[in-house]
């Protein structure tokens, strides 16, 4: 059944054609009710993202540039005016809840790039340790075909791996994903629960419907095998009509996709598959706090070896041997000017600011 109850931390894409009516504008009462939803998940305890659609939608009508399909410098002016409109829209609708909200953009360079990726996790970790809410967008004043997700499925499930999300919400013109298309087939049937995307599955799936939305069920199924395989789960529900959050957690319809790990297990073995870039070695201590769930703070490390960039995965070596691996936020030539010493020497040693850890603990596998 579905259901957000025991959700830590959700992940919700909004698309286009939810937020943006092609004849009204912006539908602010819908918006008022989406973040009356984000507020009382808030309090029970919830962390929340939004991946919003909604900057060329909005900038486009600013421009009077109508719906039919853009040139993309178009479509780049349009989110350029949209995406102000966008951030101040959900920052008024957040402000009576005593809610602050932050607007993130990405491409898909931002996630392939392990340094950029870092980055991105890190902004935004900050941000929900915080209590804000992070309005995440494709960049597309700035993203070409080459570094584009193409649509903000993809991208939703990606900031949910990112960020190490249990649960995605797709709020789509549909209430999940159905046999066949229900607006044309009155026996289609919808899938309440599924556990595996067969390829039976993925041929049920239909393009987009809508002039303002890019998105169809093909992109849900393959945001659906990203979120899952990460620890991830995810529904697709309705969310045309006001308060789409909080009917599916009073049990409304929706398709739910079942998580095939947990967000850190599958964390942990991508680390752990890559090929380490270099390597350092710690003192007994930090080997001890290490294997108790510390992160590693350069006044552990007793040596450094190879070449390596930040964010690139280096191998941990103790006393005994093979601790693990993990993803150096610093690269060799900082860490060796930092080795053995406190964190908070670090800007006296480098001459910059710089992070209190080497590898935090959720960057690493031992």
């Amino acid at each position: 059944m579905a259901s957000l109850s025991g959700t830590k931390r959700l992940v919700v894409k909004i698309g286009s054609a939810l937020l943006v009516d092609a004849a009204t504008g912006l539908r602010r009462d819908w918006l008022a009710a989406l973040a009356d939803d984000i507020a009382a998940l808030r309090a029970a305890g919830t962390e929340v993202l939004l991946v919003s659609s909604g900057s060329i939608a909005l900038g486009r009508r600013v421009l009077s540039l109508g719906v039919e399909a853009l040139p993309l410098e178009q479509s780049q002016a349009a989110a350029a005016v949209g995406q102000i409109r966008l951030a101040r829209a959900y920052e008024e609708a957040l402000a009576p809840h005593d809610l602050k909200a932050a607007q993130v953009l990405l491409t898909l360079e931002d996630s392939a790039d392990r340094r950029r990726y870092l980055n991105t996790r890190a902004t935004l970790e900050t941000l929900l340790h915080l209590g804000v809410v992070p309005i995440v967008n494709e960049n597309d004043t700035v993203a070409t075909d080459e570094i584009r997700f193409g649509d903000n499925d993809r991208l939703a499930a990606q900031v949910a791996v990112t960020v190490g999300a249990d649960m995605l919400v797709l709020l789509s013109d549909v209430d999940g994903l159905y046999t066949a298309n229900p607006a044309v087939d009155a026996s289609a049937e919808r899938f309440d629960v599924i556990e595996e995307i067969t390829p039976e599955i993925e041929a049920m799936a239909g393009d987009a419907g809508s002039g303002l939305s890019r998105g169809g069920m093909k992109t849900k199924l393959m945001a659906a095998r990203t979120a899952t395989l990460a620890g991830c789960a995810m529904q697709i529900t309705h969310g045309h009509r006001a308060h789409p959050l909080e009917r599916l957690s009073q049990g409304g319809a929706a398709t739910l996709f079942t998580a095939q790990t947990t967000p850190k297990a599958a964390r942990k073995g991508w680390i752990a598959s890559m090929k380490p870039q270099g390597s350092i070695t710690v003192d007994e201590g930090a080997a001890k706090a290490l294997l108790a769930g510390k992160s590693l703070l350069p006044a552990g490390i007793l040596a450094v070896s190879g070449s390596f960039h930040r964010g690139d995965p280096i191998e941990i070596m103790g006393p005994e041997g093979h601790l693990g691996q993990g993803l150096t936020r610093y690269t060799a030539g900082e860490a060796r000017t930092i080795q053995g010493h406190q964190s908070g020497d670090i800007e006296a040693l480098l001459g910059y600011p710089g992070r209190a850890t080497l590898i935090h603990r959720d960057d690493m596998a031992l």
